[in-house]
């Protein structure tokens, strides 16, 4: 399987000619949804759903479908008719050739005074961790975790913790557009001796086989 990095908390894969496309919110290119097979949204926040971006993307082919929770799917499913699945924790599917899990319900605390919103993580070929905004523990071993490492939500402490707990093989940033270059080298360091795992970042664009 093939993993490119896009710009902040959105990744494609890529097996036997197809393609699938997780959270290409705001903070990603503009282009990041175009050539999608499938795309899964794992909540309403800007950063991780743009509008805009899914329909372009299910323009183009009208072949692509999104699965995701219902916050979502009721604000694009009645312009893609039979193309927007509905889905939650414990579900399983198969997307343009991916065998999904969802696990997670609930976006991590931002502020008590904040309502918590729902929040899925997809795990994709029994493999590859995307949690969206919440640090879930799914109970599946996670080979690849896509580990959210800035957020105003979380903290290093969180993030290493987390990692130490999933204990995958190999951990990729995600969720980065607001660490700075000068903050990166700290997080590298502190994830990387701290979190006792393989712990890697791919530039935007960037790709690598798993």
């Amino acid at each position: 399987m093939k993993l490119t990095k896009k710009s902040h908390a959105c990744v494609r894969l890529e097996k036997d000619g197809r393609t699938l496309v997780l959270d290409p919110g705001g903070f990603t290119e503009e282009d990041a949804a175009l050539g999608a097979d499938a795309l899964l949204v794992t909540h309403e926040h800007a950063d991780h759903f743009d509008e805009g971006r899914l329909r372009t993307a299910l323009e183009a082919n009208p072949a692509a479908e999104i699965w995701t929770l219902r916050s979502v799917a009721e604000r694009i499913s009645a312009a893609f008719p039979g193309r927007v699945h509905t889905v939650g924790h414990g579900d399983a599917f198969t997307a343009a050739g991916f065998d999904v899990q969802v696990h997670g319900e609930l976006h991590a605390v931002i502020h008590p005074d904040i309502p918590r919103i729902t929040n899925v993580g997809y795990l994709v070929d029994g493999s590859v961790f995307h949690p969206g905004d919440a640090l879930t523990v799914p109970d599946h071993p996670v080979d690849t975790l896509l580990l959210p490492v800035m957020a105003p939500w979380n903290k290093i402490s969180e993030v290493i913790d987390y990692v130490r707990e999933l204990k995958p093989r190999r951990a990729y940033d995600i969720h980065d557009a607001l660490l700075t270059d000068l903050a990166r080298p700290i997080y590298d360091r502190q994830i990387g001796e701290l979190g006792g795992t393989d712990h890697s970042r791919l530039a935007p664009g960037n790709s690598t086989e798993i």
